[in-house]
């Protein structure tokens, strides 16, 4: 089998979800199968750059086996020049492009992706409501929609609740108490007493509202650095918080490491990661409870694969970041139900939206806050007639 044509397409940027732009690889062979992957930078920007690095990279695989997803990876890595020094344009592309490889690989042997990842460790996945401090239950999310009041607040969590979320993630200072976006937090080395009574009023009103039995996720965004994370968990910890998620930068495994000796609550970072080189030094400081890398940013399927075995190692626990069309979501359920160390599976407000939703052939929700894997072929997933027709493609 060889590959024999590449499009690379820019989707249709939805402004109801937070203006994200999804950069999509559809990978043709000979025998006229195909796959396609996702570079992982849809939101905020970024985006054309995936588009413009997948364009360099779509003559460097022509002709070559698609089935020797190694060895593309590999070329890609030490050829590209760039992506040895990591960061997220370059390895979003090879990761669009290695997803991409699976889903040739599955439709080849006829078989669903965690099948060839080595079987289904579990059935169902539990799952989480993400990002609440947009809402739930709405059908877009915008800074200007953002919640203010910790009543809002309790009121999505309940939403989360009824429909069987057991786990819900919010981060409680990204909005100031007039519901204005936090770019960065009013200072460093200290927060404000009106941002820690704002951030405690919502964490108390939705722990009220969801009792003793809903898991809160605490999701920080890196807005915090090191003495304003421990500030901020130290009055967080009554509250019975289940991870501290981006306390901190990524860059500085060692300023994670002083956030965890200072806190009870677990932490939590990866999405900004990425390849086994960087999440080894979190794993050698043994600062982190669990690992959230992204499949489509952070080296593809099979360098996911090798992060979380890498976990597994430090008896970390995983789950994948996912924050982008509805192909993240099924290719993060596949290695999730393959991985031994799977905690909670991310389901983001986004892939709640009939923005994100109409991208997509196939809509995967969870019932009862547990998600199904889907046993099609492949990744199990497709671009849907809309979004092709109103995407940018470039053919290869």
């Amino acid at each position: 089998m060889k590959i024999t044509n590449v499009d690379v397409m820019a989707l249709e940027k939805d402004m109801g979800c937070g203006g994200s732009r999804p950069i999509i690889v559809k990978i043709y062979t000979d025998e006229g199968i195909y796959g396609i992957g996702e570079a992982g930078i849809a939101i905020a920007c970024g985006s054309r750059g995936a588009f413009e690095v997948l364009k360099d990279f779509a003559p460097m695989i022509m002709g070559m086996d698609p089935l020797a997803h190694e060895v593309i990876w590999e070329k890609l890595f030490k050829c590209s020049f760039w992506a040895q020094g990591n960061g997220a344009v370059m390895m979003s592309a090879i990761s669009a492009i290695d997803t991409a490889l699976w889903d040739i690989k599955g439709k080849a042997a006829n078989m669903p992706l965690y099948q060839l990842l080595g079987g289904k460790q579990r059935e169902k996945l539990r799952t989480y409501a993400s990002q609440l401090q947009f809402g739930w239950g709405v059908d877009s999310f915008n800074p200007a929609d953002a919640l203010s009041d910790p009543k809002q607040y309790a009121e999505a969590a309940l939403k989360a609740k009824e429909q069987g979320y057991t786990a819900i993630k919010i981060n409680f200072l990204r909005f100031d108490r007039n519901g204005k976006i936090l770019t960065h937090l009013d200072t460093t080395s200290h927060l404000s007493r009106e941002t820690m009574k704002t951030a405690e009023a919502r964490i108390k009103a939705v722990r009220d509202a969801v009792g003793p039995d809903m898991d809160i996720l605490i999701e920080n965004h890196a807005m915090t650095d090191a003495n304003t994370a421990i500030q901020f968990a130290k009055m967080a910890e009554p509250y019975d918080i289940m991870f501290l998620e981006e306390g901190c930068t990524p860059l500085n495994p060692s300023v994670m490491r002083k956030i965890a000796e200072h806190t009870s609550i677990p932490l939590a970072t990866g999405e900004r990661t990425y390849t086994r080189y960087g999440f080894l030094p979190f794993m050698e400081n043994h600062s982190l409870s669990l690992i959230q890398p992204d499949i489509g940013n952070c080296g593809g399927i099979t360098e996911a694969k090798k992060i979380c075995d890498l976990a597994y190692l430090f008896d970390v626990g995983a789950q994948m970041h996912v924050c982008s069309s509805p192909i993240s979501v099924v290719i993060a359920l596949h290695l999730e139900a393959a991985i031994p160390n799977f905690i909670l599976h991310e389901h983001h407000i986004a892939n709640t939206t009939s923005g994100t939703i109409r991208e997509c052939k196939y809509d995967y929700q969870p019932e009862n806050g547990y998600f199904s894997v889907p046993d099609l072929p492949g990744i199990g997933q497709d671009l849907s007639d809309w979004a092709i027709e109103h995407a940018e493609i470039v053919k290869f």
